[in-house]
């Protein structure tokens, strides 16, 4: 069965698919979509749904539901997703499972509400206090929207940590013909862990404190020996690699633009490929290595280069020796001005900035210049 739905409506359905028992959310454009969709799913089919005062409430109502062994999830966006921070490291550090989506949009501070990728470095860096990391899905298109977000709570029960969906706000909003899963997964064993208020599991314990040292220290080496078990559930796509001299990067809407770029290359004669990260933590460094195997390589992003710095940490190369494609601001970069910046890569010269785009009379805010590709 199929249905044309929107990026964030596929959301909500791949959290229904997946089991989840509760929603907890406060509407945040672009991503407001997920929390109206599940304002209506959700107790259509018995689950429940409930808008929080603030994105800092919706998260610990997720603590607290994950806590009891539910299936819960959030969402928002770049401001409500600094606001979680705190409530993320307290997950991973009680070792608590909850899905948290992000649909991007620009910033810093309050930004527009028009697509960027620049919350790459929060969600794949922790963005809160301690030695933590929470698993880091980036879908493509709209039938991964759903596929992955089914696919987070089975990670985040597996590994009991929070997993993030980290998409953006062209992929929320764009709508395409998305394939339902065939069935409900199976519901995770939680009996062992969680604290349900039962003779069984009343003896549980869900904390992140340690006040004695030496034990806050075996926690930590616990935590990241569970990140190291974690890097098994790397994911990629490779597309036309196979015989590249070149080869294109990038995440979310940026790896569709590079895709397109590939093709219109190809049929200029230039052999291009492109390496597309599924999941940004943890990070398929050896896949990466794989691919690129010697090839020059662009990145293409919107932000000013935070995962060109993870791609070239990957490669064990400087930062500045990879030919960065990038947009900010919410612009976004367009397949010929890659097909362009690759052109220019491959002649040995910077690519020139993309056009500066007209700022509208009313406004008259200050507007930087374009950011230049770079190029070695």
């Amino acid at each position: 069965m199929t249905k044309f739905v929107k990026g964030n409506e596929a959301v909500v359905i791949g959290a229904l698919y997946a089991g989840c028992d509760a929603f907890f959310g406060y509407p945040i454009t672009p991503a407001s979509e997920i929390a109206h969709a599940a304002a209506a799913y959700f107790p259509a089919v018995g689950r429940e749904f409930l808008q929080a005062e603030c994105e800092t409430a919706s998260i610990n109502m997720v603590y607290g539901a994950a806590a009891a062994g539910k299936l819960s999830m959030t969402a928002t966006s770049g401001p409500g997703m600094s606001l979680m921070q705190e409530a993320l490291s307290y997950l991973a550090g009680a070792e608590l499972p909850g899905v948290i989506v992000n649909i991007q949009r620009a910033g810093p501070g309050l930004g527009n509400v028009y697509p960027e990728q620049a919350d790459y470095n929060q969600a794949v860096k922790g963005g809160g206090h301690g030695n933590y990391h929470c698993a880091v899905l980036a879908p493509g298109n709209v039938q991964e929207m759903c596929d992955l977000t089914l696919d987070a709570f089975a990670l985040a029960f597996r590994h009991r940590n929070p997993v993030i969906v980290l998409a953006d706000a062209v992929l929320g909003q764009m709508m395409e013909t998305l394939r339902l899963p065939s069935a409900e997964a199976p519901r995770p064993a939680t009996a062992d862990w969680a604290v349900q208020g039962d003779a069984a599991t009343r003896r549980n314990l869900i904390t992140s404190i340690f006040l004695n040292a030496p034990m806050q220290e075996r926690h930590n080496q616990h935590l990241q020996a569970k990140y190291a078990a974690m890097q098994r559930e790397a994911r990629w796509e490779t597309y036309r690699t196979e015989d590249a001299d070149i080869v294109l990067t990038g995440y979310g809407i940026s790896s569709r633009i590079a895709r397109t770029a590939v093709d219109t290359l190809r049929e200029g004669g230039i052999r291009a490929g492109l390496f597309r990260p599924i999941t940004l933590y943890p990070f398929p460094a050896a896949a990466l290595r794989a691919t690129v195997d010697g090839r020059r390589i662009v990145v293409v992003e919107l932000s000013c280069g935070q995962y060109r710095d993870d791609v070239a940490l990957q490669l064990g190369v400087p930062a500045d020796s990879l030919t960065l494609l990038n947009r900010m601001g919410g612009m976004l970069i367009t397949a010929d001005e890659v097909v362009a910046g690759v052109q220019a890569r491959l002649r040995g010269a910077v690519c020139p900035s993309p056009a500066a785009d007209p700022v509208e009379a009313s406004d008259t805010s200050w507007t930087p210049d374009c950011p230049t590709a770079t190029a070695p």
